[in-house]
């Protein structure tokens, strides 16, 4: 069952990425493209994942998201997004993972995921603007900012769907 469930993570993972990379060419102003509402739901499907089935797990998702989402950024971006995208991605998912689970026990249910979120989404901003975006004639140092600043308002709005998702976990857990 474990199995199935995990599938579904995998699957998330790749569209996330995918789509962020094909929004991300479409910018609404000088500080926002489109790409930053839907890139921080992979840290929230990245924590669910550790939550329940541990890091190793959570790395499993993240490496099949990062080759498949590759896969299929490329053939919806430019090249240069589709790198940046990838080598950015597996940077800071995996951050994301370390610092979640050392942050997992801590008494707020909130810090993990919260924590994780925020140093991984700052490290993702960094590397994906300083190299999706190179040598274009872009408001690249706003985009970034926008783009940060966006991810700690969902990092902080995914909160709920984390905690509403983390209690059948933990009745599970309860029960056994």
């Amino acid at each position: 069952m474990n199995r199935v469930r995990g599938i579904g993570s995998y699957s998330a993972m790749m569209l996330i990425v995918a789509l962020s990379n094909y929004l991300v060419q479409f910018p609404l102003n000088d500080w926002l493209t489109l790409g930053a509402f839907s890139y921080p739901i992979s840290f929230l499907v990245t924590e669910i994942t550790n939550n329940h089935f541990g890091p190793k797990k959570a790395r499993e998702v993240v490496y099949c998201g990062f080759l498949l989402g590759l896969l299929l950024s490329y053939a919806i971006a430019p090249l240069q997004i589709t790198l940046a995208s990838g080598f950015a991605f597996l940077i800071s998912q995996l951050l994301d993972i370390a610092v979640f689970s050392k942050v997992r026990n801590y008494p707020a249910w909130w810090a993990a995921p919260f924590s994780a979120s925020f140093v991984a989404s700052a490290i993702d901003t960094a590397i994906f603007f300083s190299i999706a975006f190179y040598g274009e004639n872009v408001p690249l140092l706003t985009w970034a900012l926008g783009d940060f600043f966006v991810k700690v308002g969902l990092d902080l709005a995914l909160l709920l769907p984390f905690r509403l998702l983390m209690l059948p976990a933990r009745r599970q857990g309860q029960s056994q």
